[in-house]
């Protein structure tokens, strides 16, 4: 038994377990906050999809959720704003100091929650992320709390997760396109991708791009040419009066 024990009982995976516990549950955090501050907007009794309208067309076991027993904004704002609370438990580390069942239940209850939202939350919810933290969450359920050494399954379980992630998201763009399978995407991906940020004109050069100063006169008169169409389009909206009039009416009335 002690043979069979150290066998399945991975104790250098202490820290381990201690950043993909609260790691997870940061994002857990994360989405349920999202959850509570953009749900009912878009998928509330007023949004654009009501969540109501969705479940009435549903059986439970193609999408099981809390939501076909009831559903109202405030029902949802409890279920968020709960799941809130208990990932911050985790996030700090409160229920690892329990006994092993206790994590694992606090884990089960935030993929069950966030589960429930998942499944009604039709075109907002449909990304790959949603489902990739509801099987993150529910593996590392099973890591147990600092009163036992961390399952050895359960951390293959989360090395089979990872790969499956990175190896899979690199299939998805090799067989996007040549440009990625002869490697020359990204002398075009950072002038593509939204990247606000000052970083992009450090990363550009390196990219093959244009240098800094050339690329940011290129950006603001890309962003001036976009935006003078607008005002002029906006000075001829009848009714509407504006600060500065157009210079051919004013010519017009010398």
């Amino acid at each position: 038994m002690d043979l069979l024990g150290a066998f399945f009982e991975a104790g250098d995976y202490s820290i381990a377990r201690q950043v993909l516990q609260r790691g997870v549950a940061a994002v857990f955090l994360v989405a349920f906050l999202s959850t509570a501050n953009q749900f009912p907007a878009l998928l509330g009794d007023h949004g654009l999809l009501p969540v109501r309208d969705w479940v009435s067309r549903l059986r439970f076991r193609d999408a099981p959720s809390l939501f076909h027993w009831r559903y109202s904004d405030r029902m949802l704002r409890v279920l968020a704003w709960g799941g809130v609370l208990l990932a911050s438990t985790l996030v700090i580390g409160l229920p690892q100091l329990g006994p092993p069942w206790l994590p694992m239940l606090a884990f089960l209850l935030l993929w069950a929650g966030y589960l429930s939202i998942v499944n009604v939350g039709q075109t907002f919810y449909s990304f790959g992320w949603e489902s990739l933290l509801l099987e993150a969450g529910f593996v590392v359920a099973f890591l147990g709390s600092n009163e036992v050494a961390p399952p050895l399954t359960i951390m293959v379980f989360v090395r089979w997760l990872v790969f499956r992630l990175e190896f899979g998201a690199g299939m998805i763009k090799m067989r996007g396109g040549p440009e990625w399978r002869d490697l020359t995407a990204l002398t075009y991906h950072h002038e593509t991708q939204p990247m606000p940020n000052p970083l992009r004109l450090v990363r550009a050069p390196a990219a093959g791009l244009v240098p800094p100063r050339r690329g940011a006169r290129q950006s603001r008169r890309a962003t001036r040419g976009a935006v003078l169409p607008v005002r002029a389009a906006a000075r001829r909206i009848p009714g509407r009066r504006s600060a500065r009039p157009d210079p051919a009416v004013a010519r017009g009335h010398r």
